[in-house]
């Protein structure tokens, strides 16, 4: 079908780590996989598609009348939706992960930054880690070990990479430094703004690296062996522990463009860990 081809390029286009581990996931479930990392592709660019916040406020509140749409049996014709609607009918997907996801990106349209590291941690559970259990059930994963894991997983990625992001944030105006991380470290919002690197700005990013890693190694101490046909979900894992090893080396200084790079070989590492069962 030509809206699974689209799915594929614009999953490819812009979340090229993503599609990576979709390629590891079974043949019969890879194109619903792509429709899902396309949905959430679409609903994450909802701040710089548009011009003004409200206007990103009525674009995630069409993605709410979709899904809506989409449970009550009437999906619109669209290149994204008619094939996530195929996978959310196939696999039986649970509507509030969607609704949950699409509420949390109402961060991204607020200018200052979240109040604490936990609205930080609240906003890329529901959203990264909610995306990652959709996958888990089209994988035909339930089980409550492996979504727990996978919860910790997404939450660690978006974490992960919204510190790689920061430059690209503020220059769109917005910051996802916690205040209150900033204010443990000494570190002022103006200086962040003016993309000025200090100590107080690494220690900060440090410390929601940090909290990512956390994340990554309770979701290990969950399923502490091989993953099984939850593996193409849970790969991200693999990256962000690269990523996060990368900004340590870089001394967690968010400016320093190497971090916005994307890794060396990354199909390399994704197929050594898939080909030990492992994440």
């Amino acid at each position: 079908m030509a809206e699974r081809s689209y799915c594929a390029e614009l999953v490819r286009q812009q979340d090229s780590d993503r599609y990576l581990t979709a390629l590891f996931a079974p043949a019969g479930h890879r194109a619903d996989l792509l429709a899902l990392y396309a949905f959430n592709a679409e609903v994450a660019r909802g701040r710089e598609a548009v011009s003004e916040p409200m206007l990103g406020h009525i674009r995630l509140q069409w993605w709410r009348d979709v899904i809506a749409e989409i449970y009550e049996g009437e999906p619109r014709q669209h290149q994204v939706v008619q094939p996530l609607a195929e996978a959310i009918r196939r696999h039986a997907l649970p509507r509030a992960l969607f609704d949950e996801l699409i509420d949390a990106r109402e961060m991204d349209l607020a200018d200052g930054p979240p109040d604490s590291l936990a609205r930080l941690i609240a906003y890329a559970g529901a959203s990264s880690g909610g995306l990652t259990r959709l996958a888990l059930f089209i994988l035909d994963v339930s089980d409550e070990a492996s979504h727990a894991a996978g919860g910790l997983v997404g939450t660690a990625w978006a974490l992960t990479g919204l510190m790689r992001a920061l430059p690209y944030q503020l220059r769109q105006g917005r910051c996802l430094l916690p205040r209150d991380v900033m204010a443990r470290h000494g570190a002022e919002e103006r200086a962040l703004r003016d993309m000025k690197p200090s100590g107080a700005i690494c220690r900060s990013v440090r410390e929601v690296c940090i909290t990512a890693l956390e994340k990554l190694k309770e979701s290990r101490s969950i399923i502490p062996g091989k993953t099984g046909p939850a593996l193409p979900a849970l790969l991200p894992a693999t990256l962000a522990e690269a990523y996060l090893a990368r900004l340590s080396r870089l001394g967690h200084d968010p400016f320093d463009g190497r971090n916005a790079a994307p890794l060396r070989l990354r199909s390399w590492r994704l197929m050594a860990r898939a080909l030990a069962g492992r994440y």
